[in-house]
């Protein structure tokens, strides 16, 4: 693994905090990378904060944000690419996996519940964009998870399977894009090479969706770009998320017991992917005492990847501190 030790984040680097980067595998047998960060006053074992997201990001943009603001407040974090993406192994590139991707989030439980400056017992993810989902998703599978933050959350199963919006939610609709991407890979297993779907646009205008201009702000611009950025540049393959279409990563969301807070800006586009997960989450479900959901007035949906004026940073460290005992 040819790793980058120099530092190529999207945001300043801190003077209160060391970071270090360090590999782990899943069990898949897939290395992955992150940066770990930790309190340069840090004594004893340390309560731990694993971070993952924007869905198509690395860990040099918004995850590392969060890591780096929430070592500041004591935590040990660590911020990391998922497989098949950023410094992290797995081939092809650039594809996604409810399975393995949530098994992501499981491994680096693993290596922190084994270092030996994290209480194993304390323990929290956070998932932003699209690894909402997947941060969910773990956490109602692996009870090591004590406390869950989701943050601008997309549900990837909902956007694939139902388009944008629900604007795509009949049987005609999911079997033409089933059409289309099985098409796709006969013509990319015959050329021996994935064709990438393309990441956020190159160019806006008057008519260009706000919520594609949100990503172009963030994406392409000084703000946000990074050179292994998915979104920033080629985007996934076009097949690289066809098996969210019929595997609803959600569906035991229910029974999750440890404390979750979910958070989302009420002008952002994803707003309904929260508002939803949140109502599923709680219906019917003997746990909901610790389970909060925060709207953020005004805020769009990357006002929560970077905007540190907007992203409520003393809430979650209060919920972390609350959960993480």
């Amino acid at each position: 693994m040819n790793l980058e030790n120099i530092w190529d984040k999207t945001f300043p680097k801190s003077d209160l905090v060391d970071c270090i980067k360090v590999s782990f595998h899943n069990r898949y047998g897939i290395n992955l990378v992150g940066d770990m960060y930790t309190p340069k006053d840090n004594k004893g074992k340390l309560p731990a904060i694993i971070v993952c997201g924007p869905f198509g990001a690395v860990k040099e943009q918004s995850s590392g944000l969060y890591a780096d603001e929430l070592a500041k407040r004591g935590f040990l974090t660590l911020a990391f690419d998922p497989s098949f993406t950023g410094e992290s192994g797995g081939n092809p590139r650039y594809m996604a996996s409810p399975d393995i991707n949530t098994e992501d989030y499981q491994a680096a439980v693993d290596f922190l519940s084994n270092h030996d400056l994290v209480d194993k017992e304390r323990i929290g993810i956070i998932g932003i964009c699209g690894w909402g989902g997947m941060a969910l998703n773990a956490a109602t599978i692996d009870t090591r998870i004590k406390a869950t933050v989701t943050s601008t959350m997309y549900d990837m199963t909902r956007i694939n399977a139902n388009g944008y919006f629900d604007k795509e939610n009949t049987e005609e609709d999911r079997y033409n894009k089933k059409v289309m991407l099985n098409n796709q890979r006969t013509i990319d297993y015959h050329n021996n090479e994935y064709t990438l779907g393309g990441g956020v646009t190159n160019e806006i205008n008057d008519d260009t969706p706000f919520f594609v201009k949100d990503y172009y702000d963030y994406y392409k611009t000084k703000r946000g770009y990074h050179k292994r950025s998915l979104n920033s540049n080629g985007g996934w393959n076009i097949i690289g998320c066809m098996s969210f279409m019929n595997m609803p990563i959600l569906k035991y969301s229910n029974e999750i017991r440890s404390a979750v807070l979910m958070i989302h800006g009420d002008k952002a586009h994803s707003y309904y992917f929260s508002k939803d997960a949140y109502n599923n989450m709680i219906k019917d479900s003997k746990y909901k005492d610790n389970k909060f959901f925060l709207t953020i007035k005004d805020a769009v949906h990357t006002d929560l990847y970077d905007r540190k004026d907007i992203i409520p940073f003393d809430r979650i460290e209060s919920f972390f501190k609350e959960y993480l005992k």
